[in-house]
């Protein structure tokens, strides 16, 4: 038995002592995120950009975020919007708030049934195909972005060398409720240290969902988005497949609001799992080595068998332990959402971090417990490099990208 608390502590010290590098390197990130921001200079680069909205549904608030769209200080630019079908009530809502804005140009497709496990691909390929300029802005639908965002995304591409650029994100729990708020903590945190850590140890080699700008000559060198769709991590095959051929993806120092769609217990454990099984197909080794980087689940295993061992004698350990773990979880929230996402609620992001980290490690262990995943009410497989397929059909043949 002493063997067995021996070997527990000594795995909760060496997970203190790694998550605690990987506090100072997201320190160390952020710092530089920062000097960064003070060094770019929005200039005269205005070149006209087309902005891609794929939609299925209409989600709540989704009139408000569109409307952000149109409300862009950008002198001229187009939006698109994308459905399955002509009568898809987030279509609809999308006409309604363009009437609103008569002068700014908008296009209503349609994308037909799916023929490919990612839906969503059919959608962005018909909307370039459509496009009239020569960078795309790709956005989520559940996303609200500033006046300021197409000016400040476009700018990264004065530099010819950029093939493609992304945006980090606030989560916003818009629904309010504990789960909401804690998968939002996730997002403005969790995501954005990781991240953060990855541009500064080896440069951009994806981007993320909620903005994907691409030059459309890039898009062409790697196929048009046809390729990505039997795969579930399309935004993180975007990017790679951009830097793959030579051309650099930049992290902007614009940041937009990612609004949490589930408000209750079951649905944002279902999402999380899912972007972790993501995550774990797309970068494997990435992902198992993310174990290292949480805290809190390595203070509690320290503490307890600190105390298991030896009792009231060690409880200075045990202690130490549990207070370390959670106050280099807090010094990491407050640093990356006060100077990085300016997250509106920092106390709440700083206490809520916590308790993500030590949900984060039962996700981690469960994304390795099975390889379905639910996804617009269907049930698919993962399987090796991110792909996925449908739970009742047989393997497809590897698309060469």
């Amino acid at each position: 038995m002493e063997k067995l608390l021996d070997f527990v502590l000594m795995v909760g010290l060496f997970g203190l002592l790694t998550s605690t590098v990987y506090t100072a390197m997201v320190l160390v990130a952020v710092a530089r995120f920062a000097r960064r921001g003070r060094a770019v200079r929005v200039g005269d680069f205005l070149p006209p950009v087309s902005l891609l909205k794929p939609l299925h549904g209409a989600e709540p608030g989704l009139e408000a975020y569109l409307a952000s769209f149109f409300e862009q200080d950008y002198p001229a630019y187009e939006l698109l919007f994308c459905a399955r079908h002509a009568d898809d009530a987030g279509l609809a809502v999308a006409r309604r708030v363009a009437a609103r804005y008569p002068k700014v140009t908008a296009q209503f497709l349609t994308s037909g049934e799916p023929t490919m496990p990612n839906a969503k691909i059919l959608s962005l390929e018909r909307m370039a195909q459509a496009a009239r300029h020569d960078i795309l802005i790709i956005s989520d639908s559940d996303v609200r972005v500033q006046a300021n965002y197409v000016r400040e995304v476009v700018a990264r591409f004065a530099d010819p060398r950029v093939g493609a650029v992304t945006c980090l994100y606030r989560g916003v729990a818009a629904q309010g409720g504990l789960w909401s708020r804690i998968e939002a903590a996730a997002m403005s945190v969790e995501m954005s240290a990781g991240v953060l850590v990855a541009d500064m140890l080896e440069g951009m080699k994806f981007t993320l969902g909620p903005t994907m700008a691409v030059r459309r000559s890039c898009l062409r060198e790697i196929g048009g988005f046809l390729p990505m769709g039997d795969y579930c991590a399309d935004d993180f095959l975007l990017g790679n497949r951009v830097a793959e051929r030579g051309h650099s993806v930049v992290l902007s120092q614009h940041v937009i609001d990612h609004v949490v769609l589930h408000a209750d217990f079951w649905p944002s454990m279902q999402h999380q799992a899912r972007w972790m099984k993501s995550t774990r197909f797309s970068r494997p080794k990435g992902h198992f080595g993310t174990a290292l980087t949480f805290s809190v689940p390595f203070g509690m295993l320290t503490a307890a068998a600190a105390f298991a061992w030896h009792g009231p004698h060690w409880i200075w350990l045990a202690t130490g332990a549990l207070v370390w773990s959670i106050g280099t979880r807090m010094l990491l929230a407050a640093a990356v959402s006060r100077s990085v996402v300016r997250e509106k609620s920092l106390g709440q992001s700083v206490l809520l971090y916590p308790v993500r980290d030590l949900l984060a490690i039962f996700f981690w262990a469960a994304s390795y417990g099975s390889r379905k995943i639910l996804w617009r009410n269907e049930t698919y497989l993962l399987e090796k490099g991110g792909r996925m397929r449908r739970a009742d059909s047989k393997a497809a043949p590897e698309v060469k990208m």
